[in-house]
Parts: C-alpha cells; structure tokens; sequence
C-alpha cells in the first residue's frame, strides 16, 4: 500500500506554516501517543507514521526535497519509470540531491540545460465500485505546454538559441569573495547557457504556452484511498525544450451508502427482523460486483454477529484473488405493534418464565451477577 501524503497525515495544508506543522504535530502524537494507546498496534504505526511525517516537514531542505519529489526524495535507488500508470517516482535520491543542491555545491556538467517542467498534482474522486473494477477517464488538465508557434525553441520563426556571452554556456557564474570562489546561477540566462535574441511572439521566449491538456487515465481494479498514480512527461512543459515534469494523479474514495471497506474486505451491516432472528430462515444481500448473495441465518441470532462471504470483497491490486465480504447482523426491535401483536409478545413472555432462565440467557445471566454484585456490597 502507497504511503500517505505527510501533509494529509498531519492535516494540513501544502502551504502550512512552520508552526502550523508543530500544532498539528503535537495534536495527532498526543492523540495516537502508545502510553494512551497500550496494546493498540494500529495506533502504535500511525504515531511512527506521524513522526516520520514531522520530521521532514520540520526540516526546510526535507521538505523542499518532499514538496517536490514526493517519497522518492527520501528512497534509495530506482530508474526513472516508465509511461502512463506507472505507480513509481524514478529517479533515486542521488539525482534528486544533485538537481536540488548541485548548483551550491558547485556540481552539474557544463552546458546542461535546466529548467524542467514542474510536477503537477490532480485529485481525483471515485466511487468504490470504480475502485472494485478498475475504470479509464478522461481528465483535463491546466498545464504549461510547448509552444506550437516556435516548437518549443523560444524564438522567432524557429531562431535558434546563441550562447550566453555572460556564463558563455556554462549556466553558472564565479565571484571571488576573500578566500572564497562563489558560484552562482548565471543572472542573463537563468542557467539555461543561451539567451534568445528575437523571442517567439507567441511565449514571450519561454517555449511554452498556458493551456488545458486532455488525458486519459486508466485506474487499475484494487486501489485503495490514497494511491498516486504517475504519469510521466505529462506535467509542465520544461523551458526552451527542458524535459518536462511529471503528472501525479491522487485517488480518494466516496463514502458507500452499503459497505465500508478495510483493506481487501467489505463489511455490510445488515438489520434483521426479529422474528427471522428468532427462528431462523434466508436473507439476500447485494455484493460488490452487483450481484446478490443469499445468507442462512441460523435461528438464535444475535445483534453483533458476523457471517462471512468469502471471495466476494474488494479485488485485490495486480492479483486475480477477491478479500471477502461480512454481513454484520443487526437484530431490529418491532415497531408499531397492533393490539394483537402486543397481546401475543405477552403471551409469549409469561409463557418463557416458565423456563429455567427464560428465551433471554444471555440478559438473565447478566442480570443473575448484578443481583450477586448488590448483595456483595451490602455484606461488605
């Protein structure tokens, strides 16, 4: 399962404060802190998961690294990935250090153009159903594209580029400062290493051009809330023909009218008449896929009970196998009784007092040790 947002684990927003972060922080540990959660391994990881949260978003160079890359930022290894559906971020940290602190540190080969496009993010709702089957969409996405006009050079009636008499082509300038050699991202040409003397009327130079871009997205059967899917190349347009950026699109789930879903499994809760519940007798419920399922329910029911359906959950994400589904029985008390019906319930209760311990064990019982619970005091 992907992990989830730091910003989304925390509550708050991309745009949150430094001390926004620590209150939200504070808030959730003291919330899911283990000392008031004892034995509680759920609450346990997700306090792991709010400290690993915090401590990238406390730091500034963490989070700028996050704010752009994501959890690749913080993952060793890994090729850049591959098209549309690809679940990966690419490149490993080592690319991701050297693009973000190269410049400071002095690094990047001479010449090398920079100004890639940046990573956009799209959120998208679907249905559990959706989540179930899979499904393709189709999104519009507002986004930097190469200019039509200059093919993405930046100049006029494909005017080509000339190197940049300040950096003459490295991107970089140096200043000495006492001791020190200081080098910095060239001021005429942004780093770009070539300047464009007759700009493209159409992107003012910059190669690229606001506008929406349509797609098409295919969401594989299985997804849970949360899950990224990266489209690669298909963020912002880079300058002047500099790669571009990446799209990643974020899934979250509706809520269900029927079913709630935790993990593979769909649990239904389900309201049984109490006569059904008494004798015993069939139930039809509705499945995930949009079929039915008959359940026998076994005279005696009680309120809490579980009956499992197994292979007719949520599928199960790049697996043929299906989590199974659990009909939660809710015994419902009769309402709007008759004169008639009301007479026979208390037919019916004279004639269980009769019977060691009533039609009722489970209240007689508990009812039995609260009696023994009072006498108890009173001895004491």
């Amino acid at each position: 399962m992907s992990k989830q947002d730091y910003y989304d684990l925390l509550g708050v927003g991309r745009g949150a404060s430094a001390d926004e972060i620590k209150k939200a922080y504070r808030k959730m540990a003291m919330q899911f802190h283990p000392d008031r959660n004892p034995g509680d391994a759920a609450a346990e990881q997700k306090f792991k998961e709010i400290n690993e949260a915090y401590d990238v978003l406390k730091d500034d160079q963490k989070r700028s690294a996050y704010d752009r890359f994501g959890h690749a930022a913080f993952e060793q290894g890994g090729g850049r990935g591959g098209g549309p559906g690809d679940f990966g971020f690419g490149g490993g940290f080592a690319d991701i250090f050297d693009e973000m602190f190269g410049e400071m540190m002095g690094g990047g080969r001479r010449g090398q153009a920079t100004g890639r496009g940046a990573d956009l993010r799209y959120d998208m709702e679907i249905s559990l159903e959706d989540a179930f089957a899979g499904k393709s969409a189709t999104i519009r996405v507002p986004t930097s594209a190469v200019c039509e006009e200059c093919k993405g050079t930046g100049g006029r009636d494909g005017a080509q580029p000339v190197t940049c008499s300040t950096c003459h082509g490295h991107g970089k300038v140096r200043s000495q400062q006492g001791f020190f050699t200081i080098e910095r991202t060239c001021p005429t040409c942004q780093g770009m290493g070539r300047i464009i003397k007759d700009p493209c009327r159409a992107c003012g130079g910059t190669g690229r051009v606001r506008k929406e871009k349509q797609l098409s997205v295919t969401i594989p059967a299985g997804v849970e809330d949360g899950t990224r899917i990266r489209l690669a190349g298909e963020g912002e347009a880079g300058m002047r023909g500099a790669p571009a950026g990446d799209l990643y699109i974020f899934l979250s789930l509706k809520a269900h009218r029927l079913f709630q879903r935790e993990g593979a499994n769909i649990f239904c809760r389900v309201p049984i008449p109490m006569v059904t519940a008494t004798l015993g007798g069939t139930i039809e419920v509705p499945t995930i896929d949009g079929g039915k399922a008959k359940v026998v329910i076994p005279e005696g029911t009680q309120t809490g009970h579980q009956f499992r359906l197994r292979g007719k959950g949520m599928s199960v994400l790049r697996s043929p196998s299906r989590g199974d589904m659990f009909i939660q029985a809710t015994i419902e008390t009769p309402v709007n009784l008759t004169p008639r019906q009301i007479e026979l319930l208390r037919e019916f209760e004279s004639a269980g007092e009769e019977k060691k311990g009533g039609n009722s064990p489970e209240s007689h019982g508990f009812f039995a040790r609260v009696k023994e619970f009072w006498e108890d005091l009173k001895e004491g």
